[in-house]
């Protein structure tokens, strides 16, 4: 395999790109980030002398570009993950995700139309959404591949709007693609402003934490190791033109996220006799803020295998642990905001 990683410097991508370096089926593993606020370098470090391990600081927006690396390094297989992804940014400057969500994921398609075109070898296109393309949740139910589409804020409406692209060329042009629909991920690696590293960073340097509207907000919530294990499992065992949700089994309010989060910090740091939670300050909610999302993940678990291993406070506990323990990353990071 011949693997493309777009947004490989971000979040769940460097988690992704650790993963993928040591499997003896990956020839050749490009990361193709544009290194906005979201990617860093600095979060692959120790695999960039790796000898099958390309970095390409490229756009996906710059159509040239994309198609140039697809053919130059006889990409057989994509994960697509670099996408603008933070919901605030996404009310406050739209713009910016619709050139990148839509057209940059159009481009990617184009290139590898074109490239593979008459190839009989494997190929996959594997694009990776989010489970707010189906909007909000009531107290129950779950979602899943089945769910109707109702994005709420432009971040997600550019989402849905990729997928729908991803599976017109699956349809129209028979392009190898799959989807995949995660829920909140969380781990080390995450940028700042995301709620869990935001809340211990500011926890960490006793800062008020800003909990929206009653905090009672439901987030299903996965190790983002897990996830990188569930994309490889949809890359490789995956029918082709097919979906599969990725859950964590793991719904929680907003308000138990952060009481877990002082919890864990003022047990790690018993010397300081400080309650964190007097730092959690309620604000006005979110515009458009989903109340509740919640995955089932039965077909994937039932057609490939693939469940989730990590146990939410296991997760949260070595989380927090990682960001007091890398402060010069987060250093790094901010400075770029």
């Amino acid at each position: 395999m011949n693997i493309l990683v777009t947004g490989g410097a971000g979040f769940i991508g460097s988690n992704l790109i650790r993963t993928l370096i040591a499997r003896p089926e990956v020839r050749r593993l490009v990361n193709l980030d544009c290194l906005t606020y979201a990617g860093h370098l600095e979060s692959l470090e120790e695999l960039s002398n790796a000898p099958h391990y390309i970095f390409e600081k490229v756009d996906i927006r710059d159509k040239g570009a994309v198609h140039r690396i697809i053919f130059d390094h006889k990409i057989t297989h994509v994960i697509h993950l670099a996408s603008e992804t933070h919901v605030d940014r996404s009310i406050s400057n739209p713009g910016s995700f619709i050139h990148t969500n839509i057209v940059g994921t159009f481009h990617l398609l184009e290139a590898c139309r074109d490239s593979w075109n008459g190839i009989s070898e494997e190929r996959c296109f594997l694009h990776v959404s989010t489970d707010e393309v189906f909007g909000s949740l009531g107290p129950t139910g779950c979602f899943s591949e089945t769910s109707p589409y109702a994005p709420n804020s432009p971040y997600s409406a550019s989402k849905a709007s990729s997928e729908m692209l991803v599976r017109s060329y699956y349809h129209t042009y028979g392009l190898p693609v799959i989807t995949t629909n995660c829920t909140n991920n969380y781990g080390p690696y995450q940028h700042p402003e995301k709620l869990i590293p935001l809340t211990i960073q500011r926890l960490l340097n006793r800062k008020p934490v800003s909990i929206y509207g009653d905090g009672m907000n439901v987030r299903d919530w996965l190790h983002v190791i897990d996830h990188c294990e569930a994309l490889w499992v949809a890359l490789t065992l995956g029918t082709h033109g097919e979906t599969y949700c990725i859950g964590g089994d793991c719904e929680r309010t907003n308000l138990d996220v952060a009481h877990l989060i002082c919890k864990l910090i003022d047990k790690q740091n018993p010397e300081l006799y400080f309650n964190s939670q007097k730092l959690l300050t309620f604000v006005p909610d979110r515009l458009g803020h989903d109340r509740r999302y919640a995955i089932d993940h039965s077909k994937i678990t039932n057609e490939l295998g693939w469940k989730p291993a990590c146990n939410f406070e296991d997760g949260i506990f070595a989380t927090v642990q990682w960001y007091a323990n890398n402060q010069k990353w987060i250093s790094c990071v901010l400075k770029t905001v």
